[in-house]
């Protein structure tokens, strides 16, 4: 699969864009693991035109994260191409679009999944922002706004039409946010459609390296996004490409997990510092499967969700992989 000049092989597989979740040291990582192409959190073009410093920093991409895509959002064509324009300075592989985004502060404000009840507006933010720079322009949206206007397969052939070079459609409407179970029939349609030229990519309750293994065989899309099955989970790419050559998952050590969880740790307190560094991991403790199945771990579970200091936390985990994790 290509986008642009951008070779990601066969059957690539990627990590989607996350607030608060994709920061670099993840998306590293993730790449590390085998994620073929990693992309940032959300940029707010609002933010960016105006040089917020905090979002400013969210267009940094390492050469280790290569190829990476940085992704922005807004609900206004003048400020989207600005930002498309400072997000371009950044050099990124791919500038993303975000059509997609459910979470009320942004859809109901216009941006993201919002766009999707002025399809004149997002298609003229598309057309003005692959205008305005030369890096691939790609778009992330989803089924439609709801369960009555499932509008994804005419909707994939004007953002064609517009310029954009790949199409990532989460099986969900923006009604559903994150609930349900994520409906892949219809971008198995918008694959089928002998109109579309460009990848698609699906996103959506990929949660396994047999799951994203069957979707490829039965939907037939270009590529596949990873997201929340990600989260405190960065070896989930390694199983799946492995699992994708082989036929097998890849035997990957507690202790190996435990590593990986630990350097996100000290990366996240060295990017930011410590108190709010452990804040943002927390997510991924929380989610990461390798504690699941852990008899009578709930205290110890809310002792690690609770920690403060690096020290706290570290030894916490250091009793958790001595006890538990042999």
């Amino acid at each position: 699969m290509k986008i642009g000049n951008i070779d990601l092989g066969d059957r690539p597989v990627m990590l989607a864009p996350m607030e608060d979740v994709t920061d670099q040291s993840f998306r590293q990582i993730c790449r590390e693991q085998g994620a073929d192409m990693v992309y940032t959190e959300f940029v707010s073009a609002d933010a960016l035109v105006r040089n917020i410093a905090s979002t400013i920093r969210k267009l940094h991409i390492a050469g280790a994260e290569r190829p990476a895509a940085i992704q922005i959002y807004g609900k206004e064509v003048g400020p989207m191409v600005e930002a498309a324009k400072i997000a371009a300075e950044a050099k990124p592989d791919v500038l993303d679009i975000n059509f997609g985004c459910p979470v009320k502060k942004v859809a109901s404000k216009g941006a993201g999944a919002g766009l999707l009840r002025n399809i004149p507006l997002m298609l003229e933010i598309t057309r003005e922002v692959v205008k305005a720079v030369n890096v691939p322009v790609t778009a992330k949206t989803r089924l439609g706004w709801d369960h009555d206007h499932k509008i994804i397969v005419e909707l994939a052939e004007q953002l064609q039409d517009c310029g954009i070079q790949a199409l990532t459609i989460h099986g969900r409407t923006r009604s559903q946010m994150y609930n349900g179970e994520a409906d892949w029939t219809l971008i198995g349609k918008v694959k089928e459609n002998p109109r579309m030229t460009i990848p698609i990519i699906g996103n959506g309750d990929i949660t396994s390296p047999q799951k994203l293994a069957e979707y490829y065989d039965r939907y037939g899309v270009d590529g596949i996004m990873v997201g929340r099955a990600s989260i405190g989970c960065p070896w989930i790419f390694r199983e799946m490409k492995e699992y994708l050559r082989t036929g097998e998952i890849p035997q990957i050590s507690n202790r190996e997990k435990m590593s990986l969880i630990r350097r996100q740790i000290s990366e996240s307190i060295g990017r930011i510092d410590e108190y709010r560094g452990i804040l943002h991991i927390r997510r991924h403790l929380a989610a990461t499967p390798l504690f699941k199945g852990i008899r009578n771990f709930r205290e110890t579970r809310i002792a690690m969700l609770r920690a403060n200091t690096a020290y706290e936390l570290n030894s916490i985990l250091d009793r958790i992989e001595n006890e538990y994790l042999q």
